[in-house]
């Protein structure tokens, strides 16, 4: 088998385990034996985890749930109460429930925010030097 015909096979297993179909469906889809495609599984951990990740990111897009949407939305609907509150005369009795409103969307808009998490695979040289530690590496923005 050439080279390219495996790396194709091998993002072909990539996508396929990305979207969770079992080892049994792959081997029999790709023509690969099932020890094969685990071996496959445990040395590209990190491409089907974030294959994964865009998959359902893009399944989010598809049906308008995603994190960016909602937090747009709950920055439009913010900057719609921020406009009526100034408009209004805060000794009114319904401004109390405008302010409540305002408080929980702003609350709701704090739950959207997501740290920046970004992984990489260590050198062989830094992973002999921290023999016992993981060779995934995470960052926090």
């Amino acid at each position: 088998m050439t080279k390219i015909a495996k790396l194709d096979q091998k993002d072909q297993f990539i996508g396929l385990r990305a979207k969770e179909v079992p080892y049994e469906q792959i081997a029999l889809q790709l023509g690969v034996s099932k020890p094969t495609l685990i071996k496959w599984g445990k040395d590209m951990e990190i491409e089907i985890s974030n294959r994964r990740a865009l998959e359902l990111e893009a399944l989010q897009d598809k049906y308008y749930v995603s994190k960016k949407k909602r937090v747009e939305f709950f920055g439009e609907q913010l900057n719609r109460l921020y406009a009526e509150l100034q408009e209004r005369d805060l000794s009114e009795i319904p401004t109390e429930r405008l302010f409540d409103l305002t408080m929980k969307t702003m609350a709701s808009l704090k739950q959207e925010e997501t740290p920046i998490n970004l992984k990489e695979k260590k050198s062989l040289q830094d992973s002999l030097m921290d023999a016992f530690d993981e060779t995934v590496v995470e960052w926090r923005a």
